[in-house]
């Protein structure tokens, strides 16, 4: 099968789980590509004071994970896919 990223319909996911954050945010979306990186924008803003512009989406749309790959339980913060 191919690299999800590559296909605009696959589940997609961002896990705030995975950064240091003072709330200890346990956070995950997971949609459509596009969805995704919307609410992840959003929530990065209301939530984490970020600034939600094209630059934090592009950030955010790097970091995004298959959906098949979640897991209950937390990564270790920063480990991203590889």
């Amino acid at each position: 099968m191919g690299d999800p990223k590559e296909d605009p319909m696959a589940r997609m996911m961002a896990d705030c789980r995975r950064w240091p954050s003072e709330t200890n945010c346990s956070l995950v979306i997971i949609g459509e590509e596009d969805d995704v990186v919307q609410a992840a924008a959003e929530h990065a803003a209301s939530v984490h004071g970020h600034e939600n512009n094209e630059e934090l989406r592009a950030q955010l749309r790097d970091f995004l994970e298959p959906a098949d790959q979640y897991t209950s339980e937390r990564q270790a913060e920063g480990a991203l896919p590889g």
